[in-house]
């Protein structure tokens, strides 16, 4: 059994799909909060692995979102404050596309509408020596879905990979956000740019589900070790001071 508590932010608006994928990647007890509720976790204190206590938590994960960092709800203004509270704690956080937006605004970055929209099985180059990318390819293989993108780095960070569409990854003290989506599964690469039609055209649309085929989404389980190496430096942070 893992020894190890999260709290997840669940920022998809009740998508399925989205908790089912973060609790299989993850090798933690995940304890899931529904943002879009308003529902946050009561403490940000972090814990000794193993020991999480009464309302603690040992990481938060924040997810994806069809929704971006800078609309004006009040379920988002929170969720920046509880994540740029939790940081400042010393809380481990690992965002994820939406996740990873929201956590460069809570650090003090900067987040834009992009011009166009990056779908699909990409490539993304990393550049980090360890940590978070430990044993993943330098040039390796992810599906992406986004129209927004981090476009100022808070104050301190990282870059930790990038692609022609802009960053892709990066690090800020304990903080981790990575802007592709490792927990994707076939199910839900397919859902998700089925869903893209009103935005994206039916031609396009049907290119990228073209894509979403089984070499594609093997060649994208590599960055599934992300998860694990996050989990690593959980446990372990004084053995994660690469990246």
């Amino acid at each position: 059994m893992t020894d190890l508590r999260f709290a997840l932010l669940n920022a998809s608006h009740e998508d399925a799909h989205t908790t089912r994928n973060f609790r299989r990647e993850l090798d933690a007890t995940l304890v899931e909060f529904d943002a879009t509720d308003g529902d946050l976790p009561p403490s940000v204190a972090p814990t000794t692995a193993g020991d999480p206590g009464a309302g603690e938590f040992d990481a938060a994960v924040v997810t994806g979102s069809a929704s971006s960092v800078y609309h004006d709800e009040p379920w988002i203004s929170s969720s920046v404050e509880w994540v740029a509270d939790a940081a400042d704690a010393g809380l481990p956080v690992l965002g994820v596309c939406f996740g990873h937006q929201l956590l460069a605004a809570a650090l003090g970055g900067r987040v834009a509408s992009m011009d166009g929209y990056e779908i699909g099985y990409n490539e993304v180059h990393h550049h980090a020596d360890g940590g978070l990318f430990d044993g993943i390819d330098r040039t390796f293989t992810v599906f992406t879905t986004h129209g927004d993108a981090v476009v100022e780095l808070p104050p301190d960070a990282t870059e930790l990979a990038a692609n022609e569409h802009g960053v892709q990854a990066f690090r800020a003290g304990n903080c981790w956000g990575v802007q592709f989506h490792p927990e994707y599964d076939p199910e839900t690469a397919a859902h998700v740019t089925d869903g893209k039609r009103d935005r994206l055209g039916d031609d396009r649309v049907e290119a990228v589900l073209a894509g979403v085929t089984p070499d594609r989404y093997e060649a994208a389980c590599e960055a599934k070790q992300l998860f694990d190496n996050f989990c690593r430096a959980v446990r372990e942070p004084e053995r994660v001071t690469a990246d």
